[in-house]
């Protein structure tokens, strides 16, 4: 076995309404003058309320500041506006407040803070980043793990294919896990996040990378989604199954530290070039990547059909593999998602460069069988 290393390091603080500590917090690692970044959206939501009202200076005599030009699948161009802003302002802590893209945001302006010249198509993930400001994740969906990672995605300036910008740096010092902050989340939009987090557990289980920490997180993250999920969709203020979802999410984004699969080389593609939202277009590219493994490499999938609580022991390879899938499909259809990219706007003349992003995109590096880019194209016109 070849030598690795494992790390878990950021606090998490978990509960409803633990929103309400964050000014205590922030104190205690040296932040007075934060800055939120958030998306416009967000602003008149009530859990955008809470986070204000928690953060009300009172005797603390202080300000914060507030960003709020993110968009979906963020830009180069407004992650450096909340970097101009953090600079102006003289802030000295980074709060990020919303879903992936806010969060995502939210760490890389950290980047462009500490380096103001730099062109993100040039970072340098070895470069020294020691001593970006500080960062606090405040997520109000389950889905993205990007609270408790230590990467973000942003399209870089003059490209169209979206640039993942790593470093250890990146961390949150801490993450609030509150479930009353993601009551307003839509059903499609609860749907959509809770099966990114389902995919994030399923395709870092199946990595081949040598990580078992990360393989016991992501079996217990597929078993808490398949329980909590559809009563989120359904009851969106179920406070106890929006809790198990945002801790199952956050399992799912320190399980793909382990790396992930070809269903995200897939969807990075159809984000960047079709706009489909992530989740989405992970929950429609799942089934067919896990049938295109399991003829591969049968019995890949057993132990996540028993994290699903399916009677697989006995079963033969081909044949847990199929119930897993035939569960998963059903999973799916259940949580109300598209069934194929046509319906999500795709449409064939796509599939060409969708093929090329997805062959240059490195998920699939860690798929647990090998892929080629006609594999990919292949499995783009499948789900068409």
């Amino acid at each position: 076995m070849e030598s690795t290393s494992f790390s878990f390091p950021t606090n998490v603080v978990v509960g409803p309404g633990v929103i309400g500590k964050i000014n205590e917090t922030l104190i205690s690692i040296g932040i007075h003058r934060p800055m939120v970044v958030t998306d416009a959206g967000l602003l008149a939501t009530d859990s955008f309320k809470k986070l204000t009202a928690a953060l009300l200076p009172g005797e603390l005599n202080r300000d914060w500041y507030l960003y709020s030009d993110v968009q979906p699948n963020p830009t180069e161009a407004n992650t450096r506006g909340a970097a101009e802003l953090a600079i102006a302002k003289g802030c000295d802590g980074i709060i990020g407040f919303g879903g992936g893209s806010a969060l995502d945001a939210a760490k890389v302006c950290r980047i462009l803070i500490k380096k103001p010249q730099l062109k993100l198509i040039d970072y340098d993930w070895e470069a020294d980043w020691s001593g970006v400001l500080p960062f606090i994740a405040v997520p109000t969906t389950a889905g993205t793990g990007s609270e408790v990672g230590r990467s973000g995605v942003v399209t870089p300036e003059g490209v169209k294919s979206k640039g993942m910008y790593f470093h250890p740096e990146l961390l949150a010092k801490y993450v609030f896990l509150d479930a009353e902050l993601t009551t307003g989340l839509p059903p499609v939009l609860t749907a959509a996040t809770g099966l990114d987090a389902l995919t994030h557990c399923i395709e870092s289980f199946t990595s081949p990378v040598f990580q078992p920490l990360c393989d016991g997180i992501a079996l217990e993250g597929i078993s808490l989604i398949v329980r909590a999920l559809p009563a989120a969709i359904t009851d969106g203020t179920n406070i106890g199954a929006r809790s198990h979802m945002l801790v199952a999410a956050a399992m799912g984004g320190v399980a793909f530290q382990k790396d992930l699969g070809a269903t995200h080389s897939l969807a990075h593609p159809l984000s960047a070039i079709c706009g489909v939202h992530h989740g989405t277009a992970n929950a429609i590219c799942l089934p067919y990547v896990m049938r295109f493994n399991s003829r591969k490499k049968p019995g890949v999938y057993r132990r996540i059909g028993i994290a699903c609580g399916l009677d697989v022991v006995s079963s033969s390879n081909a044949d847990a593999d199929e119930q897993v899938i035939h569960f998963i499909e059903d999973f799916i259809k259940q949580c109300g998602m598209p069934l194929s990219l046509e319906d999500v706007g795709v449409e064939e003349h796509h599939i060409e460069a969708l093929a090329d992003q997805a062959w240059l995109d490195p998920c699939h590096q860690t798929n647990p069988v090998p892929v080629t880019r006609e594999d990919l194209k292949e499995l783009f016109l499948k789900a068409l």
